[in-house]
């Protein structure tokens, strides 16, 4: 069935293919929008039809909410699909689509307001009952009032921007003057990058297994989760490989942390597919980080244990439909590993453009890619070639998959992280699943190296 006749996709590269795929499999139209730099990606040629939005400058096409919804309202598009970054967690943009008729397929604006709020997602999720970090619940307006604060929460700290995320507008504390240092910049810094400079202050928790749950809610009340995901292999706050289920969970835990999100969706009236993250300490304890309003980059792993089409539910639920299943009836099985293959050089993740004058993949994976042979990545955007994700009966099984996969990998012309994620796939700490967020810093020495 098609939920509608047209859909834009707010996007590019491999999650505009990906929706593109989903969408013309159910028999919806397409349309991509490209910026110069991107005329000849492959998505443009997927798409339906294709309309370019402005320069090579992400803030100059993708990021103009105004060119993307005069190219909606050109080519007759009913909704738009925003991927994941860019437009897809800015509320304005929803409003926009609400003023000109144009389904968003996603949360309301509220919701996404709400939820990009640091501060205010804490105040919500305390009213659910779920777990968050200690620390404040409102905006730290001065260092003077920061220091009596911090002084009654106890050192390490996180000075943290309320608004925003990707590790900006983060700083770790130590100590008294480790504070007044970065607290006026931190409030700087916030405000360059979000429009808003309220900062506040959490407990530091040193090595967290970071670990997230997807959920789906529809408009008819039903509000259902798909499991976790494990995330914690990460670069510079960047997410790097991703499994599921997590090695780190037993079935007690893992319910308990199912359960803790489910309310925490049921809390906010959310609709659509979203993420809700968590960290958890050396003793388990587990804590709400924040909510991604969107389809997240790892979102295959979930589709590789459920079997289920996460943008076909998206369209679903946007059309209004309910969830056409019960949380009783959604299984997870086997195991799935996703890993990112970045144009970027393996020990200093400087990134890598150019022509990728070979690609070569083995078959027995599944590859969400934006390039192929020939393709040029260029310096404007995220320097993501796309995932590289396997399904296993087991984790060994899917460790083993996917470091057969790496390596028989071939690309050719540009720098990439293969090396690199087949180190990982190799190390022992990660075969035996106990790893944290520090893993990449803790190896580096036998990881980032030639």
């Amino acid at each position: 069935m098609a939920y509608f006749k047209k859909v834009l996709i707010a996007n590019r590269g491999e999650i505009a293919r990906r929706i593109i795929r989903t969408c013309h499999r159910i028999g919806i139209k397409t349309v991509a929008v490209y910026s110069e730099a991107d005329a000849e990606s492959l998505h443009v040629s997927e798409a339906t039809e294709a309309v370019c939005i402005g320069p090579s400058q992400a803030k100059k096409s993708y990021l103009n909410m105004e060119k993307v919804i005069q190219a909606a309202k050109e080519t007759n598009a009913d909704a738009i699909h925003p991927g994941y970054g860019f437009l897809s967690e800015n509320p304005e943009f929803v409003r926009r689509c609400e003023e000109e008729n144009i389904v968003f397929i996603g949360p309301s604006a509220e919701t996404i307001r709400l939820m990009g709020s640091k501060l205010e997602s804490r105040i919500q999720m305390q009213k659910a009952g779920v777990p968050v970090v200690p620390g404040t619940d409102q905006s730290i307006d001065s260092i003077e009032e920061a220091i009596k604060i911090a002084d009654d929460l106890g050192y390490p700290l996180m000075l943290k921007a309320s608004a925003g995320g990707g590790g900006i507008g983060m700083q770790l504390v130590q100590n008294e003057d480790e504070l007044i240092k970065v607290f006026d910049t931190t409030r700087q810094t916030a405000s360059s990058y979000f429009n808003d400079g309220t900062v506040f202050l959490e407990k530091w928790i040193s090595e967290p297994r970071h670990i997230e749950v997807q959920v789906i809610a529809d408009a008819h009340g039903n509000v259902l989760h798909l499991y976790e995901r494990e995330c914690s292999i990460q670069r510079r706050n960047q997410k790097v490989i991703e499994e599921s289920p997590s090695p780190f969970l037993d079935e007690e835990l893992r319910q308990r942390l199912l359960e803790a999100a489910v309310r925490g969706v049921k809390q906010i009236g959310y609709r659509n597919v979203g993420t809700m993250e968590f960290i958890f300490n050396e003793q388990k304890d587990f804590y709400f980080l924040e909510m991604n309003t969107r389809l997240q980059v790892e979102h295959p792993v979930t589709e590789e244990i459920t079997g289920l089409d996460l943008v076909e539910l998206q369209l679903k639920i946007a059309a209004k439909e309910a969830i056409p299943f019960k949380q009783e009836e959604i299984t997870k099985a086997g195991h799935a590993i996703e890993c990112r293959l970045y144009a970027e050089d393996p020990v200093t993740f400087f990134p890598s453009p150019g022509v990728i004058t070979t690609m070569e993949l083995p078959e027995e994976a599944r590859y969400d890619f934006g390039f192929q042979s020939g393709s040029k990545v260029t310096p404007f955007y995220d320097p993501m070639i796309g995932k590289i994700i396997v399904h296993g009966l087991n984790r060994d099984h899917a460790i083993e998959k996917m470091r057969k996969t790496l390596e028989g990998m071939n690309v050719q012309g540009i720098k990439t992280n293969q090396p690199l994620l087949v180190k990982i796939m190799k190390n022992d700490q990660f075969i035996g699943g106990d790893y944290t967020t520090q893993f990449l810093t803790q190896n580096q020495g036998t990881l980032l190296k030639n």
